[in-house]
């Protein structure tokens, strides 16, 4: 008899204790149902490997809306630590620290249309070897649905090695953030490249009265709500823009209709363009024509007037692109052709550079809101091959 009430104490303690456990999971889910669902989704459709110098290829679905229309409600950011700030606060509740940072963003890009009549967004990610995330977002509302690339060192995730572990897959939740290139389901598409402006590669940091938008947040406010190339230019003039990674970039946007334009930041000329704070935007549209470039060389008319041709990065990838289509009259086959056209100017083909690489090729079409995407040069091998839909 002497023992049924320690007996009976610890059952009552240990329904407590399950109480208590079950109590802090129903937080924990109300808190990060959206971030819970989200690392559940993470696959790794590639792994890396040192002979090709391969990175990871990771797959993500994003649910829920990752907050964007909170980050533009507050004025956006100006800086990456007011961005990280933000991101921190939403994704983890201050909890787990995260990151974001920018690097060198070279590439290539066309548009142009197909056999078929599809009009087609190109693009080539030239950099280093790194890992990489396809991101798919729908975030509901008034807001498009969209599948993006990511490169995984810009949320602070090492560039050899796997992103596998907790700690790396929570930074991934900032993907949304940071994209590079991307399509929407209203067939919108846009790519970010930098530009090396002035004298020093001074970056872009407007000072006025209009919100803020850090690099990459525009490309993802421009993903987000685009449903037209004229809604871009417009959406990017409401917004000063700060550039990361103490350097410059411009975009170039692009829809279902064939219409693109490329957008730039810039106050004078190469020499000259070394007030981040004073740069205007400027759009150069396609011309009427079926096709349109963009490298790291600046398009706005006049930029490198009495300048020397070593100014001009990006120059002959630009010249050369620009001329394939222009022979071809701005069509190219399909998807696999304007793929081809990609490899010509891949990083191991055109004036190959230690450790210089493709990271990624996207051929997006925006007729059918779709991708071809190849990692890392591996152009014609299955493996490394994916066929992207927006969802």
């Amino acid at each position: 008899m002497k023992t049924k009430a320690p007996r009976r104490a610890l059952r009552i303690a240990l329904l407590i204790l399950l109480a208590l456990v079950a109590a802090l999971l129903v937080a924990v889910f109300a808190l990060w149902h959206n971030e819970i669902f989200t690392l559940l989704s993470i696959r790794k459709l590639n792994a890396s490997d040192d002979v090709h110098q391969d990175g990871n290829v990771y797959r993500m679905m994003v649910a829920g809306d990752y907050y964007f229309d909170d980050y533009l409600a507050r004025g956006g950011a100006s800086t990456d630590a007011e961005l990280i700030g933000f991101i921190t606060g939403k994704i983890t509740k201050n909890l787990i620290p995260m990151t974001i940072k920018e690097s060198d963003i070279s590439c290539s890009s066309f548009t142009a249309v197909s056999a078929e009549g599809d009009r087609l967004f190109a693009r080539n990610y030239d950099f280093s070897r790194t890992n990489t995330c396809i991101v798919y977002t729908d975030p509901g509302g008034e807001r498009h649905a969209s599948v993006s690339t990511i490169d995984l060192q810009f949320l602070g995730i090492a560039e050899e090695g796997d992103a596998d572990a907790l700690a790396d897959r929570i930074l991934m939740l900032a993907a949304p953030y940071v994209p590079l290139d991307g399509v929407n389901d209203a067939g919108v598409a846009c790519g970010i490249y930098m530009t090396y402006q002035g004298a020093e590669a001074v970056s872009t940091d407007q000072r006025t009265e209009r919100p803020d938008l850090t690099s990459s947040t525009l490309l993802r406010l421009i993903l987000d709500y685009a449903g037209s190339v004229e809604e871009a230019v417009e959406l990017a003039s409401r917004y000063d823009l700060h550039d990361s990674a103490k350097t410059s970039f411009h975009y170039m946007v692009a829809d279902a209709t064939g219409r693109s334009a490329v957008l730039e930041w810039v106050s004078g000329t190469d020499s000259t363009d070394n007030d981040g704070s004073v740069r205007e935007l400027k759009v150069t549209w396609s011309d009427g024509t079926d096709c349109q470039t963009v490298t790291n060389y600046i398009l706005a008319e006049g930029y490198y007037d009495g300048e020397p041709a070593e100014s001009m990065t990006g120059l002959d990838r630009y010249e050369y692109l620009t001329q394939a289509l222009s022979d071809a009259g701005g069509a190219v086959a399909d998807e696999e052709a304007a793929m081809a056209l990609l490899s010509q100017v891949g990083r191991r083909t055109w004036k190959p550079k230690k450790d210089s690489l493709t990271v990624h090729s996207v051929v997006y079409n925006l007729t059918d809101r779709t991708a071809l995407w190849v990692g890392n040069e591996h152009y014609g091998e299955a493996d490394y091959t994916y066929h992207l839909a927006v969802e």
